[in-house]
């Protein structure tokens, strides 16, 4: 009921603020009158509010531009910050191109490694030193749909790695394991020569300390094949180790053709005939028969020594030596370096002997062992010194 009387009002009002209104002008000569009535004036205050309203939206946008402008909103549209703004972005695109261009190399990289690995494991070329420790995976934060679309074909060349490492290490183990059981068979301990083992006391992590180690990897698949990789290739250090410990190890005949006037061991005395131990074989043969080196080295003592009569000594390395005594000639010098298969001397007769013979030994650490099982070993032997010898030359002719 208020509303009602309220709006009754305002209309009267309105009607009665419009009403008919009559004006008189002189023209010069006249005076003239008209009149404009209320709807009219109404028609045309509307029409001037309209005008008024228009002027004051433009002045106001005026007005917000100029806040934006002078920074004072907070975000700068003036053409320099809008040019500040793509330099910006385009500097960004740059590093992250940049970042996926480094990763790709380092994948690349590492692909080309695990290959010489996997290739050095089956077929015996090249080594371990030429190689160098394993590549780790890129550490790409925020993997891109860039760096994905990048590497997603590196990534499958190395799962198939992967599946081909876990060929390549069992092979190696098989090898590991023939070779071992060889050295075993010569008295040899191939722990000697191959330094293995970890530990430590065991101190516990951090959480945030595992979960920066573990960001490290770029999937849980690339830290897997990590770990693989990082066994094969400690395997693979292995093998190389005792694969180039036989290359010391006394693996031919001293003489072409072997027959035997006394074995290693308890023997009885060809001078006295009481029991004595007798530390080597004896090889006989004619006067000046060629002697040769059983495995490469370096030649100790080449004289006049004692009961040896001429004597040569070859230090092979690991703790392994031979002795060539009785020699009617000596070919060789002190400190010289010979190879497995070289002529160093001719068959004789000097020192404690009874006629023309080879003394041969072969000693490890300085203890007397029995040369036989070296010289039956041979063909074996021989086997796994080419092996080595193939790495050696491979790793000459990079260098």
């Amino acid at each position: 009921m208020v509303s009602t009387v309220l709006n009754a009002n305002l209309a009267t009002r309105f009607r009665n603020f419009f009403t008919t209104r009559d004006f008189i002008f002189h023209d010069g000569r006249d005076l003239k009158r008209f009149s404009v009535a209320g709807r009219t004036q109404a028609l045309l205050a509307g029409i001037a509010a309209i005008t008024v309203t228009f002027s004051a939206y433009g002045v106001s946008q005026a007005a917000f531009g100029a806040v934006m402008a002078s920074g004072i909103a907070g975000e700068a549209v003036t053409p320099e910050a809008k040019l500040a703004k793509m330099r910006n972005e385009m500097a960004q695109m740059e590093a992250d191109v940049e970042a996926v261009k480094q990763a790709a190399q380092l994948h690349a990289a590492r692909v080309e490694q695990r290959q010489k690995i996997i290739a050095g494991v089956l077929t015996g070329k090249g080594s371990p030193d030429d190689v160098g420790e394993p590549v780790p995976a890129a550490d790409l934060t925020g993997d891109s749909a860039m760096a994905r679309e990048v590497l997603a074909p590196l990534r499958k060349v190395e799962a198939r790695q992967a599946k081909l490492a876990e060929q390549a290490r069992k092979t190696a183990q098989i090898r590991i394991h023939l070779t071992t059981s060889h050295l075993r068979s010569l008295g040899i301990k191939p722990e000697r020569y191959v330094a293995g083992g970890m530990g430590g006391p065991f101190e516990p992590v951090s959480s945030e300390a595992a979960a920066a180690a573990a960001s490290s990897a770029t999937t849980a698949a690339e830290t897997s094949a990590d770990a693989q990789f990082r066994s094969l290739f400690q395997t693979w250090q292995k093998l190389d180790v005792l694969e180039q410990t036989v290359i010391s190890i006394p693996s031919m005949q001293p003489v072409e053709n072997v027959k035997l006037t006394s074995s290693f061991g308890v023997r009885s005395d060809p001078f006295h005939g009481s029991a004595a131990m007798h530390a080597g074989v004896d090889i006989p043969g004619p006067l000046g028969t060629p002697i040769y080196a059983t495995a490469d080295g370096v030649v100790g003592r080449a004289g006049r020594f004692g009961g040896y009569g001429n004597l040569i000594t070859v230090n092979h390395g690991k703790g392994i030596e031979t002795r060539y005594g009785h020699l009617s000639k000596i070919l060789v010098a002190s400190n010289t370096r010979v190879r497995r298969g070289q002529l160093i001397g001719l068959m004789g007769s000097t020192g404690r002997s009874t006629g023309s013979h080879l003394h041969y030994e072969v000693r490890i650490d300085g203890a007397a062992v029995n040369p036989m099982p070296f010289m039956q070993n041979a063909n074996v032997l021989d086997q796994i010194q080419q092996r080595a010898t193939r790495v050696q030359l491979t790793a000459a002719a990079g260098n």
